[in-house]
């Protein structure tokens, strides 16, 4: 019977294999198609019960990981389709492009580093153990995502899609956009929605139960890109650039919680002008 160090020594060995070509400053990684595995090959087994467990953290953070999670958001509400879609942040293909250097860290970090800031920053949460159950079952989870993509390579839509606003954003202008496009689904308080039994339906965009400063989403550009691109839900695309930009000036500068390492960010001196 596999054990978990023996899925964990699995994935670890899917990450680094040809890690030889780790990314730098430099290194422009190859695109390749965006193409994730179905659900009918994971395969049976604790290797499969690692992957699935990762899948329903992925999907139900809070629920499976409640330990780590100090938010009323999922891995999800930003890795759209449980990290299967382009341009929402996919994790497809990610095992084999970590290590690699984060200029938000100022060094190169690992895969299990980049889970971490997603927990410490968007879950407003804690770190995962390096060898716990949760940690070990996202690496089996981004492992089988990423099977068919070569090492060293990047699937096409990874991050977000980069956007410009031909004008300067306009806050009060994305209040206007916000209510009419966005408050039926967050509320117009920016709260969310909840369902049965007291589950977020959709999740908070400000407030203590949103994603802290330190996080992706909290930058005027992430959030314009992520709008314009995956909002709103039903009508993705509808939204030119500025109102992208507009609506993402609103609720990005509304109160939530603060992230004490926000001052270790971008050592070395290449702090966006947007990073809160």
């Amino acid at each position: 019977m596999m054990t978990i160090r023996a899925v964990s020594a699995w994935t670890l060995i899917s990450l680094f294999s040809g890690s030889l070509a780790l990314a730098a400053d430099s290194f422009t990684p190859a695109r390749v198609p965006l193409l994730p595995p179905a659900p009918t090959t994971i395969p049976d087994g604790p290797l499969g019960d690692a992957i699935r467990y990762g899948q329903r953290i992925v999907t139900d953070t809070a629920g499976t990981a409640k330990a780590y999670v100090g938010n009323a958001l999922r891995c999800a509400s930003c890795h759209l389709d449980g990290g299967r879609a382009a341009y929402a942040a996919p994790l497809a293909g990610l095992t084999g492009l970590f290590p690699e250097y984060r200029s938000r860290r100022g060094s190169v970090e690992s895969l299990e580093d980049r889970i971490n800031d997603c927990f410490l920053r968007s879950m407003n949460g804690k770190a995962l153990p390096a060898q716990s159950r949760e940690m070990i079952g996202l690496l089996a989870y981004i492992a089988w995502l990423s099977r068919g993509v070569p090492t060293g390579s990047e699937v096409e839509g990874r991050g977000f899609r980069e956007i410009h606003a031909p004008g300067p954003a306009d806050a009060s202008r994305g209040k206007t956009i916000y209510l009419a496009k966005c408050a039926a689904c967050h509320g117009g308080d920016g709260q969310g929605v909840k369902g049965d039994p007291g589950k977020y339906v959709f999740p908070p965009l400000w407030g203590s139960q949103s994603f802290n400063v330190g996080a992706g989403m909290a930058r005027l550009s992430v959030a314009a890109a992520f709008v314009q691109m995956k909002m709103p839900l039903g009508n993705a695309g509808t939204l030119s650039d500025q109102e992208a930009y507009d609506v993402a000036a609103y609720f990005t500068m509304q109160p939530r919680p603060d992230f004490g390492g926000k001052t270790n960010d971008w050592p070395k001196g290449d702090r966006p002008a947007d990073a809160r």
